[in-house]
């Protein structure tokens, strides 16, 4: 498929807060004597798109093409028009957004002063029976849209009175219309975009309606991202704003959540317009932009018009086929599985984001922390694959990597980190994992290499490493301010970081990858344990959840260190009052670790309880998603760092894959060694049944236990070519093995 570089425009002129520029449309109409038999056509709208052929909306998704840095990878869709073409007059008609070639709002990343910032521009090419017919030049012609505002972190606004009935029609009046204006093109390796397409995956009906201020509440079942759907019989240039937020203070909606405080209150943000037209029946669904919400503020209508049927909440993300299951009888286990997979999908458009409201960028320690949870339960193989594309491109001569991807630069000074730099790693290891297709290594071992590279320059005189991001969201304190020292989760990390990709390494066939990860996974190692350890465990002054967590967890201690870091780790629970105080990076090896080691029935009470703080504390006051902090629900929110409560945040959820993998038991290919194994090893809690599956290769492999007055039986069913190993079970428990 030929992929053009021959740009087009509107105009030189793009949209700033202080001057709003129309999103534009573009249309040709052109005359085909026969219909061909085959007829291809690729397209790059910057920043995204929506196509039209012959009047049908045919656009894959929403945001097409793609969220990149355009001057790094610049991406194509391929349409198959065989059957859309016929003999005679026809249109090819194309509107455009912003996207993340002119994102105002992005300002906190530079996001604003991104050197391929421009009005937004096309190419496409169109082919048919193997010839070129056009790409997008002068003869495409342009107009205004009625979408007179577009930001993809704002909002939207839509001007009804501007439509043009037919416009993506051939039989359309476009004699008044301009024509398309020659565009730069981007620097950056074109290439087919392979990411699962973002859509409308359900709807929600409100729950209520009530009066709040100058406006109308409408509250919605769960948190969730997306757009709502307004269906309204407006009068001539009403104008109807629909502001979104997942808090309410006092029983009226407040975004300090939500936005940085100089966005606060802002006039645009999470805020979408339309100024009706004037008929009845009108309709208005955003097209380039999308929201993290519960509550929308509906200004603007009367009282007769603020009925349930005005709003529909469309919950929009990628469209990943779902492969995990898990289902246990501890309800509260299952609601907080079930909030888990809200909050990934919630952030996943086209890749894991941090959330969907106030920043949704490609943070990597969020994509680091949630790899395996998503892997076990959505196929996003190719999702992560095209990320880590991106992660790769914007990585820098000497091997370093930025806290956020795509980024035009921001992320490098700050924001990054063994911790959050993992993300390389993590996600192809998964990857590979729970697919079997060693490609997105292959594609990646390059740039691990670089990256291992990078690490071992930036030891210091302990040969261990302190630079980044530490304990992220520790309970009680400000986010960048754990007590776990950055020293210890950096090297902890690293230990992991290169023994995986040692495992990578083996997989690929790198010798001397393989041989540098595996001698820095044993130096890193030894020198935590020369600076940290002791016979009793870990020095006492370091003793905190995390560091116990993730040492036991690294299993770099002697067994007699080990032993006792895990009577530490107990004592630490104790002390806190059975709770947890960790951030994210100790949360998630706390519970493996506990699971681990013959306290899975403690790991348990500690994630389901309803005592503060637990994620059982958050169900019990209305949580829907998983938030970012952990704080006590009435306490003033300023006090606990009110920029910093998102409610929408997928970066804990890795309890998802410790119920499947370690409750449940299932481990495919453990340490990557052979993709034919499989490993059954279920944790027996008393009291708890529960049901797992995860779809591999075509085929699904489950377990399931259960309880009768004759006792427990867990029965596994795994694919014929699968070389079963089990765990150490009682023997009082009978196994049913199935093969499939």
């Amino acid at each position: 498929m030929f992929f053009s570089d021959r740009f087009i425009c509107r105009s030189r002129e793009f949209t700033t807060f202080e001057k709003y520029v129309p999103a534009p449309c573009f249309r040709r109409t052109f005359t085909l004597e026969a219909r061909p038999s085959r007829a291809l056509l690729s397209v790059c709208g910057l920043g995204f798109y929506e196509l039209y052929v012959n009047g049908k909306n045919i656009t894959k998704g929403m945001f097409a093409p793609y969220i990149s840095n355009p001057d790094e990878r610049l991406y194509y869709d391929e349409y198959d028009l065989s059957r859309r073409l016929h003999a005679g007059k026809n249109v090819i008609a194309l509107l455009l957004g912003n996207g993340f070639l002119n994102d105002p709002a992005g300002d906190i990343w530079d996001f604003d002063k991104a050197p391929f910032r421009s009005a937004p521009k096309l190419a496409l090419a169109l082919e048919a029976d193997g010839k070129l017919l056009f790409e997008a030049d002068e003869r495409f012609k342009t107009a205004d849209s009625p979408i007179r505002f577009d930001d993809y972190r704002s909002g939207e606004h839509y001007d009804a009175r501007a439509e043009m009935p037919g416009w993506t029609e051939a039989g359309f009046d476009d004699a008044d219309w301009q024509s398309a204006l020659p565009a730069a093109a981007p620097h950056g390796e074109k290439a087919a975009c392979e990411a699962e397409p973002i859509r409308i995956a359900r709807t929600l009906r409100p729950l209520s309606v009530q009066e709040s201020g100058d406006g109308f509440l409408y509250t919605f079942p769960e948190n969730t991202a997306g757009v709502v759907r307004l269906r309204v019989n407006g009068r001539r240039g009403q104008r109807i704003e629909l502001t979104y937020g997942e808090v309410l203070r006092d029983g009226k909606l407040d975004l300090a959540n939500i936005c940085f405080r100089e966005q606060t209150h802002s006039d645009t943000m999470h805020k979408d317009v339309y100024i009706a037209k004037g008929k009845r029946g009108e309709t208005f669904l955003p097209r380039f932009t999308y929201h993290g919400f519960q509550y929308v503020l509906v200004r603007g209508i009367d009282r007769a018009q603020a009925k349930r049927s005005l709003l529909t909440a469309c919950v929009c993300h990628s469209a990943l086929p779902e492969v995990g299951q898990f289902r246990c009888s501890n309800e509260m286990l299952n609601r907080l599985r079930e909030n888990v997979r809200r909050s990934t999908l919630s952030n996943f458009y086209y890749f894991p984001t941090d959330c969907p409201h106030r920043e949704k960028n490609g943070w990597t320690g969020d994509i680091a922390l949630s790899s395996e949870q998503i892997m076990l339960n959505f196929a996003a193989e190719h999702s992560f694959a095209e990320w880590l594309r991106n992660l790769r491109a914007a990585q820098r001569e000497d091997g370093s990597l930025p806290g956020i991807a795509p980024t035009t630069g921001w992320g490098f000074a700050w924001g990054n980190g063994p911790a959050w730099d993992n993300a390389l790693v993590q996600a192809a290891y998964y990857a590979y994992k729970y697919s079997a297709d060693a490609d997105i290594l292959r594609e990646n071992v390059g740039a691990i290499g670089k990256y291992l590279r990078y690490l071992e320059s930036r030891k210091n005189e302990d040969g261990l490493v302190a630079f980044g991001l530490g304990d992220w969201c520790q309970v009680g304190r400000e986010p960048g301010d754990p007590t776990t020292p950055l020293e210890i989760t950096d090297s902890l990390t690293a230990v992991d970081l290169c023994r995986k990709a040692a495992r990578i390494a083996r997989v690929v066939r790198d010798e001397e990858l393989y041989a540098r990860a595996d001698g820095m996974a044993q130096a890193f190692g030894q020198a935590f344990c020369k600076k940290y350890a002791c016979a009793q465990g870990l020095l006492p002054a370091v003793c905190t959840q995390t560091a116990l967590a993730m040492a036991i967890d690294a299993d770099i201690l002697s067994p007699a260190a080990q032993r006792a870091a895990l009577a530490q780790l107990l004592a630490c629970i104790e002390k806190a009052g059975g709770t947890f105080d960790t951030g994210v990076l100790g949360n998630r090896h706390i519970y493996r670790v506990l699971a681990e080691h013959g306290h899975a029935d403690l790991a348990l009470r500690m994630v389901t309880t309803t005592k503060f703080p637990s994620f059982g504390y958050q169900v019990e006051h209305g949580a829907t998603t998983l938030w970012e902090s952990f704080i006590r629900v009435g306490e003033a929110e300023a006090d606990a760092g009110d920029w910093m409560t998102s409610r929408n945040h997928h970066f804990w959820g890795d309890i998802a894959a410790w119920m499947v993998r370690d409750i449940a038991g299932i481990d495919i290919n453990p340490r990557l060694e052979d993709e034919n194994v499989v490993r059954i090893a279920p944790c027996l809690i008393d009291g708890l049944t529960f049901s797992a599956e995860r779809t591999y290769r075509g085929k699904t492999i489950s377990v399931r236990l259960e309880s009768s007055e004759r006792g427990r039986t867990l029965y596994a069913s795994v694919p014929a070519w699968a070389t079963v190993q089990l765990g150490t079970l009682p023997p009082d428990l009978s196994v049913c093995l199935e093969r499939t």
